[in-house]
């Protein structure tokens, strides 16, 4: 089963993310279930004020009994701010407390400068795609 958060409200006949009106995309996160993982898809523009949908979407998908293995897809993510890094963050937090953990799949440089400065990405598996995720290879070595 997939479920779906959007920043906005979505639009009936809409898929994926549409702008905003300001030239924006809107923030969107698709959670999917697959064997031996959760794969959390976002797109647009995750920041201060479109960080909620991510936060309720990841803890839906830690809310379950015993550990989750995270895959956070960030192949349609458009730019990333220190609200959505800590978001990220707390999640890695959750999982590991759980036993389970938080990985990051085909990030994009904007968001993966920001994980270089803070330190992140010495924290979050990163890896090249889902597939290479789920498959266990392609990991950047952290």
């Amino acid at each position: 089963m997939t479920s779906r958060w959007d920043a906005e409200a979505a639009l009936p006949g809409r898929d994926g993310p549409e702008p905003d009106g300001c030239g924006t995309e809107r923030f969107a996160v698709e959670v999917r279930p697959v064997t031996g993982a959760v794969v959390v898809a976002l797109s647009g523009e995750l920041d201060y004020d479109t960080a909620d949908p991510l936060r309720a979407a990841l803890e839906g998908a830690l809310a379950g009994a015993g550990p989750t293995r995270l895959v956070v897809d960030c192949a349609g993510l458009r730019f990333c701010d220190s609200t959505g890094l800590n978001v990220l963050l707390r999640a890695r937090l959750a999982a590991r407390a759980t036993g389970g953990s938080v990985e990051l799949a085909e990030v994009p440089d904007q968001a993966a400068r920001l994980f270089r400065v803070t330190g992140a990405d010495q924290v979050f598996p990163v890896h090249t795609d889902v597939d290479a995720a789920l498959s266990g290879s392609g990991a950047a070595p952290s």
